[in-house]
């Protein structure tokens, strides 16, 4: 098994692009290529996902454990002949300045897996010898096996780049790419457009491909990524009598971050998952016995939710069921009782929890977050499960709403009440993943087969 990981000095280096650009190319030469991302991010994922057409996982060592991102790395890498993990921020950013927790650097080393460095080129010379140097020696068990060298001017730059890190090292693989702006891809608020809306052409895709082969020496860094690949059996729970709970995922342009893993230990537990899409769909799929409502762009459709006079009645009822119902970030605000957008345009929602939610013009609460449970709901009292927590949007009311969780933050170290709960209706800000705890998804396969046998609906 063949593996790399594309990582970088900071953000905005290229990473996303080279990634999807050493996919292309991979895939042309025939490779069945499996991609990875590190860290919470959902977006880049998706694109990943449209290339290489196999789920993007999230490997995560903050939220998941060691064994739980060995175990999503090495299934999903079954029947693939190379992994291409892009990594996030700086190679070695985590959670702190004095720990490699939660860094790509930590991925790299518990997989055995070498990396790709992709330096922003654009206004260095020889100085980016001295850079990756700094990078190489860090720390010397993280390997950086080669240098792409991004936003080159040309070929006479290029050459100047490489002969600095040639004497850096000559036994670096290095290469390069020049500046193309048709390769950018739109950003927003939160990050880059979602696959669904807008993602490289397959022209694009051609050029990024093209271009990787042309300026990187490909076959030498095929031949030097060679990692561990221990031959991994799941592990699955043993079927349940009652057989496997249907749960419905919302999933279209206004719900589209979920975690691949997390749907798949969900799987694991005993559950059929069944896409809807609320922005399409006139109700909801038949026999479902819970609901999932992930994170996204409600606010951009916000009108189209709002008329979707079937669905919301089918919602409605379905909680009064009381079976469960689980919304996060953005299916918080679809779950609330009204959104006001930010043009003070008030649109109803399914009302299911007693919030107000208005947008913002910046990020509120970003980065990793820790929730503690203080009553029985999602999870049992007593539970703390980490998560990630990144909206631009805040309750202004929630009338009364029973909360259920605390809610610690990372990066700012604040605490505030949270979890949101009504009847057997949970929402919270924070993306949790299913993979992180079994018990997670355990209980909300466990809460669905119990509001099944309530409400009498065959298996």
């Amino acid at each position: 098994m063949k593996g790399i990981l594309v990582a970088a000095p900071g953000s905005g280096a290229g990473k996303t692009t080279v990634s999807a650009a050493l996919m292309a190319a991979l895939g042309k030469r025939g490779l069945a290529v499996q991609p990875f991302k590190c860290g919470p991010d959902f977006i880049d994922p998706g694109h990943h996902a449209l290339i290489c057409r196999r789920p993007s996982h999230n490997l995560d060592t903050w939220m998941l454990s060691a064994e739980a991102n060995r175990r999503i790395f090495l299934s999903a890498c079954r029947h693939a002949d190379v992994a291409v993990v892009e990594g996030m921020m700086g190679l070695f950013d985590g959670v702190a300045g004095n720990s490699e927790e939660g860094s790509s650097a930590q991925i790299a080393k518990l997989l055995g897996l070498p990396v790709l460095l992709v330096v922003d080129a654009s206004a260095s010379a020889r100085s980016v010898a001295a850079l990756v140097h700094g990078f190489r020696s860090f720390d010397p068990e993280t390997r950086v096996l080669g240098v792409l060298l991004n936003r080159v001017a040309g070929a006479p730059h290029a050459e100047m780049l490489m002969d600095a890190l040639r004497e850096c090292d000559p036994k670096l693989i290095v290469g390069w790419l020049p500046h193309e702006n048709d390769l950018h891809l739109n950003e927003r608020y939160l990050g880059l457009q979602t696959a669904g809306e807008r993602s490289w052409s397959n022209d694009a895709l051609d050029l990024m491909a093209g271009l990787i082969e042309r300026h990187y020496p490909l076959d030498r860094l095929l031949e030097a990524c060679q990692v561990a690949s221990p031959e991994y059996v799941d592990q699955l729970p043993p079927t349940s009598p009652d057989g496997l709970v249907r749960i419905g995922v919302a999933r279209d342009r206004a719900f589209c971050f979920y975690y691949e893993a997390g749907l798949d230990e969900l799987r694991r537990q005993g559950a059929e998952i069944v896409e809807f899409s609320p922005l399409a769909d006139s109700g909801l799929p038949a026999n479902l016995d819970a609901l999932y409502f992930g994170g996204g762009y409600p606010e951009l459709y916000a009108e189209t939710l709002s008329g979707g006079k079937g669905l919301l009645s089918d919602l409605r009822e379905f909680a009064l069921a009381e079976k469960p119902v689980y919304g996060e970030c953005g299916g918080l605000i679809f779950l609330g009782r009204q959104l006001i957008a930010k043009n003070g345009v008030n649109w109803p929602m399914a009302g299911l929890l007693p919030l107000s939610i208005e947008m913002t013009d910046h990020l509120v609460h970003f980065g990793y977050a820790e929730i503690e449970f203080v009553a029985d709901g999602l999870a049992v009292k007593g539970a703390r499960l980490r998560g990630h927590s990144f909206h631009c949007s805040r309750v202004v009311s929630d009338g009364e709403a029973q909360k259920t969780a605390i809610v610690h933050y990372s990066l700012s170290k604040q605490s505030e009440c949270e979890g949101f709960t009504a009847g057997n209706v949970f929402g919270s800000y924070v993306h949790l993943h299913f993979a992180a705890d079994p018990s997670l998804a355990e209980r909300f396969v466990s809460l669905a087969r119990s509001a099944r046998t309530r409400c009498g609906v065959a298996s």
